[in-house]
């Protein structure tokens, strides 16, 4: 049941919001959007949805369009919340779970057991705007996911958490990808996507940048990380061939490097002046990539 977007495009009157996206999402897989905002991340999800037209192009899951005969296989959590503050979350979370077919009985036992997960079984009875942003997040979240969808979608669901509830919230996602669901989720924090996902796609102004699984995008990039502690004056590497950034930090200096033959003349290099306490070659970060293919019109 593999989710495909083939050569979407949206416009709004003159403004493309997303511009000829072409993208195969695989089943039981997690797949990350980054991007700015405004890059068309949501845009392409109210697309996946069906909330939203194509202006071109189609999407299919499985072959076929996604519409009302398919809510009850997919869960969404929006970007910007949609809870009814006066409603207790037991009967908010009835509600929605029974327009997707849902008996009461069984959204209770489901609804208890992801509030003990989340460690707040004692929310129950209280009204949504009693809860504080963090643990709405958590009740929308169970609403999105209560029904078991087969494909999930998830709009920057860990931003406004604490880091303690962004693992809470991880772990309960990577166990249901575990458990055979497709997920796709957005997200501006590199780190998370760069954890949890194999394949990926950075846009910008509606376009894809980037794209393909992440191991494999890393590699082409080509250039390396390398992390150097020593007891003299690093500076000097500036001017070394190879090296295209240094960045001084407290016990030493960043650098970005061509590749591993530079980081072997480096080492060369340096061994000779004195103690090096550490010097690690690292892949290249999401970031790097990042900021390097959306560069300077990043803000």
């Amino acid at each position: 049941m593999a989710l495909q977007l083939d050569h979407v495009t949206k416009k709004f009157g003159n403004f493309t919001a997303v511009n000829d996206l072409s993208i195969l999402i695989p089943e039981k897989e997690m797949f990350g959007f980054l991007g700015a905002n405004g890059a068309g991340k949501t845009t392409t999800f109210r697309m996946i949805l069906g909330l939203l037209d194509t202006s071109d192009g189609k999407i299919t899951w499985d072959g076929k369009p996604i519409n009302y005969t398919t809510s009850h296989l997919i869960g969404y959590l929006p970007e910007e919340r949609g809870l009814y503050p006066k409603l207790t979350v037991k009967d908010q979370i009835v509600y929605l779970a029974r327009l997707r077919g849902m008996k009461k009985q069984d959204v209770i036992q489901e609804l208890d057991f992801w509030l003990d997960r989340f460690k707040v079984p004692d929310y129950k009875n209280k009204k949504i705007e009693e809860l504080s942003k963090g643990n709405q997040q958590k009740i929308q979240f169970i609403a999105a996911v209560i029904h078991k969808p087969k494909l999930l979608i998830l709009d920057e669901p860990f931003s406004g958490l604490d880091p303690l509830n962004v693992e809470l919230l991880k772990e309960a996602v990577l166990e249901l990808k575990e458990n055979g669901t497709t997920i796709v989720f957005s997200s501006h924090r590199m780190e998370h996507v760069e954890e949890m996902c194999e394949h990926l796609c950075i846009m910008h102004h509606g376009k894809p940048v980037v794209m393909g699984a992440l191991k494999e995008i890393k590699r082409s990039f080509g250039k390396k990380n390398l992390i150097i502690h020593a007891d003299f004056n690093l500076d000097f590497l500036r001017d070394f061939s190879g090296v295209t950034k240094v960045k001084q930090t407290t016990e030493g200096v960043q650098l970005q490097i061509e590749g591993e033959k530079v980081a072997e003349q480096l080492f060369f290099e340096i061994a000779k002046k004195g103690f090096v306490r550490k010097f690690v070659l690292e892949e290249p970060s999401l970031n790097d990539i990042f900021i390097e293919k959306v560069g300077d019109s990043y803000e």
